[in-house]
């Protein structure tokens, strides 16, 4: 998992800490982690594309959460900034080489590797679908007194 998915959650948790009475620019986000902002933006446009945040163009423009945290799952942004895709990718490869003379029959069940790493996925989907950006919210702030106070200060609203 690239590192898109770690900043696009943060940006998302520092949103949720502002609230939504004014966009944040990229630039200021980018600042908020020392990231460079092209890269961020990038991020942050995959967010939109997927209904997570909305924007707002122009001088006094940026982002704003598209839904509550409790309405989005660590799933939805990690299929944000890397796709629907499966992490695991079955080329066949046991019809190759050694196995490349061995009858037909015995490639009719998937292969024992990619049965593994399918139910594997499954898991991490699963676990990661059944948790909100909400959750992760109240887990930082029980970790960080005050958190969301030094957020809204160091953004200029509080």
């Amino acid at each position: 998992m690239g590192e898109g998915v770690e900043w696009a959650v943060h940006c998302c948790l520092t949103l949720g800490w502002l609230g939504d009475d004014q966009p944040v620019s990229t630039a200021r986000l980018a600042a908020g982690y020392e990231l460079p902002p092209a890269y961020l933006n990038k991020q942050l446009q995959a967010l939109v594309r997927a209904g997570i945040l909305t924007s707002t163009a122009g001088a006094r423009g940026g982002f704003r959460l598209g839904r509550p945290l409790d309405k989005i799952t660590l799933l939805d942004v990690v299929t944000a900034i890397e796709g629907p895709d499966e992490a695991f990718q079955c080329t066949e490869i046991r019809q190759r080489g050694s196995g490349a003379e061995s009858p037909a029959r015995s490639f009719v069940a998937p292969c024992a590797v990619s049965t593994a790493m399918r139910k594997a996925e499954l898991a991490y989907r699963r676990a990661l679908a059944a948790q909100t950006l909400a959750e992760v919210k109240v887990a930082a702030e029980r970790h960080v007194p005050r958190l969301e106070d030094s957020v809204r200060r160091w953004y200029g609203r509080g």
